[in-house]
């Protein structure tokens, strides 16, 4: 877990750490969110992490692959892809003084103030891995209000099994991590195509109600019955920490990305610093738990499930 750091910022920066699964849609979100937060006009730098990312919609001002790829490491090491990610991961931690942190200052001198970190997708590198959660406390030590974003696939809600993975490994990311975290199911806009799956409103998944209704969904599936004490204890973890809830995201929606700022600038405290934030209006709509029910289920979750 990362250490509180106590340290007075002269010219704060600020980051998003875009984690999640495989396939969750992180250099989608990158691209989407860049093009957002520019037209608000925040001065936006891309940092790939990921040393296996080829498919980058956007250059980035500082890209891992300069340094190290998957693809060498396989080659040169004879490695797998997951043991090649995180002997780069750990490359990357080594080199952070004599290439991560002079690159990043780099952008910074160039105007760059607010930094979209797209970091590997394999979990194991926050969940039971060391290098990464170092990377990011020392880049809180160097001045960088830091927020994880964690990304994962709304499919999940479709089947319940899947669904209390999901929030166990959500709970043990955002206690490893030990930053402020928002944790969004990405492709909302896709719920639709799976809603005859969904078990519950959107609301359950979203704020994580009572999860003893989850468990009785678990129990009809005959695969899971033999896994129900696991199931119950999982689900009573999640709920004595009371941590984990999700916000909903569509990146082709600007009132989705607007939703998500909100939340993502509360809780890395850019609500409080420069630019288009500074207007009474703009951090009183921040301010989302202010909002009626009704307001909420319009805006939250009607474009995705019309609600009956």
């Amino acid at each position: 877990m990362l250490e509180p750091v106590n340290i007075k910022y002269t010219n704060p920066l600020y980051g998003q750490l875009i984690v999640g699964p495989p396939g969750s849609g992180k250099t989608t979100y990158c691209h989407h969110a860049s093009k957002f937060y520019k037209e608000l006009g925040r001065r936006i730098g891309i940092v790939n992490l990921d040393p296996g990312n080829e498919n980058m919609e956007n250059k980035a001002e500082v890209d891992v692959m300069d340094l190290i790829t998957v693809e060498d490491v396989m080659d040169t090491m004879r490695l797998g892809p997951n043991g090649a990610l995180m002997y780069c991961t750990e490359f990357l931690e080594e080199h952070m003084d004599n290439w991560l942190l002079p690159a990043l200052n780099k952008a910074v001198a160039l105007g760059s103030n607010y930094f979209l970190f797209d970091c590997p997708g394999q979990i194991e590198l926050y969940t039971h891995h060391a290098s990464m959660s170092h990377i990011f406390e020392r880049l809180q030590k160097e001045g960088y209000h830091l927020v994880t974003v964690n990304l994962i696939d709304s499919h999940y809600c479709s089947e319940p099994s899947k669904f209390v993975s999901t929030l166990l490994m959500a709970l043990n990311m955002m206690l490893r991590m030990g930053l402020p975290h928002v944790n969004v199911l990405s492709k909302a806009d896709l719920l639709k195509q799976h809603e005859h799956n969904l078990k519950f409103n959107l609301d359950f998944y979203t704020d994580v109600l009572d999860l003893k209704y989850l468990l009785e969904a678990l129990d009809d599936s005959p695969s899971s019955k033999k896994y129900k004490k696991l199931n119950a204890a999982i689900c009573s973890i999640v709920e004595d920490y009371s941590l984990v809830s999700f916000q909903l995201l569509n990146v082709r929606s600007t009132e989705s990305l607007l939703r998500l700022r909100n939340h993502i600038d509360k809780a890395n405290g850019y609500i409080y610093k420069a630019g288009e934030e500074q207007s009474v209006n703009t951090m009183m709509a921040c301010v989302v738990s202010a909002e009626t029910e009704t307001t909420k289920q319009s805006k939250d979750f009607e474009p995705y499930i019309p609600h009956e």
